[in-house]
């Protein structure tokens, strides 16, 4: 079993920038894709971003391109998510989730079997 931990979310103005963390623990030798998720209110959960096992490749949804830079760093288990110039349609509750056989940055929640409790992110107008 793999236990995903998120933080690092909170209220922020428009245009501002929020780094989220996520800290894998457990049987992290299973981690390989991971990615980060959203869930507007009253909306579906959505594809933020990927990123490949050794961290070489990733996979943004449009609307963060340029914006969002997803990371990881292997021998601290944790993966962070970069939010900058942020929008108020970027509010959601954010998840991170890995792939237990998955190596590649994936964009299909089915690709991911672990996930977090979540992290609240609000953006003001």
């Amino acid at each position: 079993q793999v236990r995903l931990v998120e933080s690092g979310g909170g209220l922020v103005q428009a245009g501002g920038s929020l780094r989220l963390s996520c800290a894998a623990s457990g049987r992290t030798s299973r981690t390989y894709a991971m990615a980060w998720f959203r869930q507007a209110p009253g909306k579906e959960r959505e594809f933020v971003t990927a990123i490949s096992w050794i961290g070489g490749s990733t996979d943004y949804a449009d609307s963060v391109k340029g914006r969002f830079t997803i990371s990881r760093d292997n021998a601290k288990n944790t993966l962070y998510l970069q939010m900058n110039s942020l929008k108020p349609e970027d509010t959601a509750v954010y998840y991170c989730a890995t792939s237990s056989s998955v190596y590649i940055a994936s964009s299909s929640m089915l690709e991911y079997d672990y996930w977090g409790q979540g992290t609240q992110v609000t953006v003001s107008s």
